[in-house]
């Protein structure tokens, strides 16, 4: 009796937080995104379970308040990020698929004062309750099928995430520019001893450099065609926790030590070459000037038990859907003809994944 009782309050501490966050959306009203993209979009803020009881932000189109969409994508931003692409949720929603995007925990909207910027340290699974309450949201919102969209650490985060939960209601996972592993040259091989060092001193801080690359290769003010809060995404990177650099090699080792542990239909999208320049040249606007992209293929094509299908971008930027133009249209188009393939085969299966879960 007394195993019964203790399995139960386990059980209950894992499954109540989340309900409490789920049922919530039912009382906060959604408001206009004023502190971001304006009156054309909406956020709700929903309170997580954490080690500091942060909030995680969804956001979404306004048009999609009243309407109820078949097909739906949820968005999850990269490191030193947030959501502010409102051409690609007008992409998204110009072909019938409602767009739904969140900050997370520490990022963004999300981030409160006294905070550090995008820190996680216990493990990337702190961002599970985010995940499972806006697909929540979604279904409540009457989207059936579920594409779930990940870039760079969102997008480590999204595989993660769906390897840990196969049975979640998403039907496809898209990859863009996935952060599945470091790329730091010689320095990769300090990672283990950076990662147990998380274990014991979580809070201790690292600098990432001074590298201005890419934000410039994106900055309408410098050398792109963006606008976005330089506070929330910094044209340097903030310094990291050993907690954080510990939470993400985690991740990244189970992904690669688990081929086949994701179970829907991926799609993998990366830029053809790295940029290694800390300093912007024009090179750095047709390339990846953060992560190695030969590298995230190599791990990226194991991932999914019924394979992975693989794109490799000519002149594409780390997020790739903030290239230039004549790149992200083709790439547009085969994403929207990829969800829509899938989204038609997941409703033939009876709206079930892989493994007959709804």
């Amino acid at each position: 009796m007394e195993s019964f009782n203790l399995l139960r309050k386990i059980i209950t501490s894992v499954v109540a937080p989340i309900g409490a966050a789920t049922a919530l959306y039912a009382h906060s009203p959604w408001v206009p995104d004023t502190v971001a993209l304006g009156p054309t979009f909406e956020n709700l803020t929903i309170p997580l379970p954490s080690d500091h009881n942060t909030p995680c932000t969804i956001i979404r189109a306004t048009r999609d308040a009243d309407s109820r969409h078949a097909a739906g994508v949820l968005y999850i931003h990269g490191f030193n990020d947030y959501f502010f692409q409102a051409e690609m949720a007008d992409s998204f929603a110009n072909h019938g698929i409602a767009f739904y995007a969140v900050d997370l925990q520490r990022y963004g909207r999300s981030l409160r004062p006294g905070q550090m910027h995008c820190d996680c340290r216990h493990g990337l699974d702190e961002y599970f309750p985010a995940i499972d309450t806006a697909l929540s949201v979604m279904q409540q919102s009457g989207v059936k099928v579920i594409t779930l969209m990940g870039h760079s650490t969102g997008g480590l985060i999204a595989s993660y995430y769906m390897a840990k939960n196969p049975g979640s209601p998403v039907a496809n996972l898209v990859l863009n520019s996935p952060f599945l592993a470091w790329n730091l040259g010689k320095l990769n091989r300090l990672m283990p001893i950076v990662s147990a060092l998380g274990a014991i001193a979580p809070g201790l801080k690292f600098s990432q450099g001074e590298s201005d690359a890419y934000a410039y290769s994106l900055l309408a003010s410098h050398h792109g065609r963006w606008k976005y809060n330089e506070s929330w995404k910094l044209v340097h990177s903030p310094d990291v926790t050993a907690g954080w650099l510990r939470s993400i090699t985690r991740a990244q080792n189970y992904l690669k030590n688990h081929p086949g542990c994701i179970k829907v239909p991926t799609l993998l999208m990366t830029s053809q070459r790295a940029f290694y320049g800390s300093q912007w040249e024009p090179a750095a606007d047709s390339a990846d000037a953060v992560l190695n992209p030969p590298e995230l293929r190599k791990i990226g094509i194991t991932l999914a038990s019924d394979g992975v299908t693989n794109v490799v971008v000519n002149g594409g930027l780390h997020d790739l859907m903030l290239s230039r133009p004549a790149v992200t249209r083709p790439l547009y188009r085969f994403l929207f003809s990829w969800i829509k393939e899938q989204d038609i085969s997941f409703v033939k299966n009876g709206f079930k994944n892989v493994n007959g879960k709804p």
